[in-house]
């Protein structure tokens, strides 16, 4: 009979190896990873989320992460279709659709993917103009994400997303598009400044106008009232003269012939004053005598 303590190490040698093969079969996957199961090398698919059971020691998991990653693609010295050489960095996403596909289509598929953005990015700067590329970075980025897509398709894997973060042309001319750009930029100070000169000559001009159309204005309202005050004062003038004409022509129908006679003897005696030698009677002078006469007489 065997002794007491190989009997314990047996048993717990024998509980050790219940632990390790039911670590080995449970797996625990997250929601956001799959476990590609091969057994005997066979594909058997993918599993998850939750609880999977392996049997131990023939099947065999791979996690793949179906979170959409980033990726980073340093520097490249590419060439543009007008030999140009650039320098272009970028970033790339992309996301696993299907996890079976990423394990069996593609061997290190972040190797595969960095040096297949690299290419890629080579043969869209090839193709296009340094303007171009300068001027044009969604353009790039839709052209880089639709190529990039088209490979990354076979492996299970869509690109989300392409962004061109910094391209880098050559000394000379990034000295020439400043010196383009200060060019341009004193053009349009000038174009500015010669239109605000402009304008203010316009807002002086109009000014102008309608100053000199308000001085015209005000001197016709004036010449108005002018004319409107001399029309006033005539009339006035001309009823004061029919006033008076009408008072004198009243007065004289009041007036005795004796005393218009006596009137005509004094204005006779200032005659005789003067040194004149010729004198001029009125017709109406010897009617009149003849009239005082007569009142003398009765």
């Amino acid at each position: 009979m065997p002794e007491p303590s190989i009997l314990y190490c047996l048993i717990g040698g024998i509980i050790i190896v219940l632990v390790l093969v039911l670590t080995s079969a449970i797996r625990i996957v997250p929601e956001y990873e799959r476990i590609v199961v091969f057994r005997l090398g066979h594909s058997q698919g993918s599993r998850g989320p939750g609880l999977v059971l392996l049997i131990p020691f023939i099947d065999r998991g791979v996690r793949v992460d179906l979170r959409e990653q980033v990726r980073e693609i340093p520097h490249q010295n590419s060439i543009t279709q007008d030999n140009a050489a650039v320098s272009v960095d970028f970033i790339w996403y992309y996301k696993v659709l299907d996890p079976t596909a990423t394990v069996l289509q593609v061997g290190h598929f972040e190797t595969a993917a960095q040096g297949m953005a690299t290419t890629t990015l080579r043969a869209v700067i090839g193709g296009i103009t340094l303007d171009d590329v300068l001027s044009k970075r969604e353009h790039i980025n839709t052209l880089l994400r639709t190529r990039l897509d088209e490979v990354t398709e076979r492996w299970g894997v869509k690109v989300t997303n392409v962004e061109i973060r910094e391209i880098n042309p050559p000394r000379e001319i990034s000295d020439a598009m400043n010196r383009q750009m200060s060019a341009e930029r004193n053009r349009r100070a000038v174009v500015t400044e010669s239109t605000g000169q402009r304008e203010a000559a316009i807002n002086v001009a109009e000014g102008e106008k309608q100053a000199a159309i308000l001085r015209a204005e005000g001197e016709r309202q004036a010449n108005i009232q002018r004319a409107e005050g001399d029309r006033q004062a005539q009339l006035l003038r001309a009823e004061g003269f029919a006033s008076a004409l009408d008072k004198i022509y009243s007065v004289a129908h009041t007036v005795d012939p004796k005393t218009m006679t006596l009137q005509y003897f004094e204005t006779l005696k200032a005659m005789g004053m003067s040194p004149a030698t010729k004198f001029i009677f009125p017709m109406e002078f010897t009617s009149l005598l003849e009239n005082f006469t007569k009142g003398n007489k009765e």
